[in-house]
């Protein structure tokens, strides 16, 4: 209580609630003695979320229509954080520290955002989306190949599996539990050893059953609090995929992760994994893969964040052909605007070489070398929800370009799906 009566007080340097004006500014003040009152000792738990729930909706309504307002944005955060909805909670308040907020709020949102870390337990994950697809099976569209013949270079025309459209639908869900291993009193509520556990399942469907793609995984080792912006884990990792609803390969490894924040409008993260592929019909793909990538995020304002990764991986096959190596570079942002849109916007490039000799479809024999590259944007709507889920449709569009015949591709796709982001 003595934190949040820190935070309440520090969060009047911010900004006058006279300037969202006099509608606003009554709006306001209620909507922050709701979130006071929620926290008066005795009080039953339904007046407590109620209280919480109509503040929460206050700001939000202010939000929508001003996205800049990082007052409203730093008591949504904390009314989140009281709720227990640490997600949401850390979200906004990444977002007040790119408003440069006086030292006195900085402060005690880091406070709060080290509780939030300290105190996790439960995380879940689920969703359900349409997914039109204008090329599922990532088929060339080139109906005349050029083969090397004992009569020199002659052009055959091409009548295999051609480029297939359809419409899909997605799903997943999954969770994890930490369990803290004992505490250390570094801060309240810390303990710097956690065992995290947790599971994952996706499927896609479509009309045509050899399309459809089910995956399940799971996930187990210790997490460990370095300090109050640092942290790493080290988890056994399993994964099972199904093609066609037949079983298609299965992976196990271990995988390491690693985050610190490295202010508080920039976090950095690394992931690095090593599984052993094993494919049920194609035994010529199984052997290891390996997979390395960096991530860095900037809040540059309270309304924008840009995002930036690059990785690297290789897939040693058993097959000298089918051995590849890859490395990749995304970059994006997104916007908040008003009246509940947000725009984003993303370019990806992936750059994969094969070894081994990929004659006939690499003229004069040689390896295969691709370049894939995909642009991805994504728009929905705040002001417009249902269960606190606002819809949010995302495109993308993908070409591989290849010097092996046959192998490169354009498609377009996307997704209609509700998320929460309020």
């Amino acid at each position: 209580m003595k934190l949040i009566r820190c935070l309440a007080a520090a969060a009047l340097l911010v900004v006058s609630p006279a300037a969202f004006g006099a509608d606003f500014g009554d709006l306001f003040r209620r909507a922050v003695e709701a979130v006071e009152d929620s926290q008066k000792p005795g009080l039953p738990e339904d007046a407590r979320e109620e209280l919480l729930d109509a503040a929460i909706a206050v700001f939000r309504k202010m939000l929508v229509a001003e996205p800049r307002l990082v007052r409203v944005r730093l008591e949504l955060a904390r009314a989140f954080f009281l709720k227990g909805e640490d997600t949401l909670a850390r979200r906004h308040f990444e977002q007040v520290l790119a408003g440069k907020p006086p030292a006195a709020v900085v402060l005690n949102v880091d406070r709060f955002l080290a509780q939030i870390r300290a105190r996790k337990r439960w995380s879940v994950r689920v969703g359900l989306a349409l997914a039109p697809d204008s090329n599922i099976s990532t088929r060339s569209e080139e109906k005349t190949v050029v083969l090397d013949t004992p009569f020199g270079r002659l052009p055959f025309t091409y009548e295999g599996d051609k480029p297939r459209s359809g419409i899909g639908l997605a799903a997943w869900a999954g969770g994890e539990y930490q369990y803290p291993l004992g505490e250390d009193g570094s801060w309240p509520g810390a303990s710097r050893w956690r065992l995290r556990g947790g599971a994952d399942i996706s499927r896609r469907e479509y009309r045509s059953d050899e399309f459809d793609r089910m995956t399940v995984s799971g996930h187990l080792g210790p997490r460990w609090l370095a300090d109050r912006v640092t942290e790493a884990s080290v988890l056994a990792s399993v994964r099972q995929s199904w093609l066609a609803d037949e079983a298609d390969w299965r992976d196990l490894g271990v995988r390491i992760e690693a985050h610190r924040r490295l202010s508080g409008r920039t976090t950095a993260s690394v992931h690095a994994s090593r599984h052993e592929r094993r494919f049920r019909e194609r035994p010529w793909l199984d052997g290891p893969v390996t997979d390395v990538s960096a991530n860095a995020g900037w809040i540059a304002t309270p309304t924008t964040r840009i995002d930036a990764g690059a990785g690297w991986g290789r897939n040693r096959t058993e097959t000298e052909s089918w051995r590849n190596s890859w490395h990749w570079f995304r970059f994006g942002a997104t916007e908040l605007l008003p009246w509940g849109f947000t725009v984003g916007g993303a370019v990806t490039l992936r750059w994969t070489g094969y070894e081994g000799d990929w004659a006939p479809w690499v003229l004069d024999g040689g390896e295969r070398r691709d370049l894939t590259r995909s642009f991805r944007l994504s728009v929905h709507n705040r002001a417009f929800t249902v269960g606190g889920f606002s819809p949010q449709v995302w495109v993308v569009q993908e070409e591989r370009m290849s010097n092996a015949q046959l192998h490169g591709y354009d498609r377009i796709f996307g997704e209609l799906r509700f998320v929460r982001l309020f």
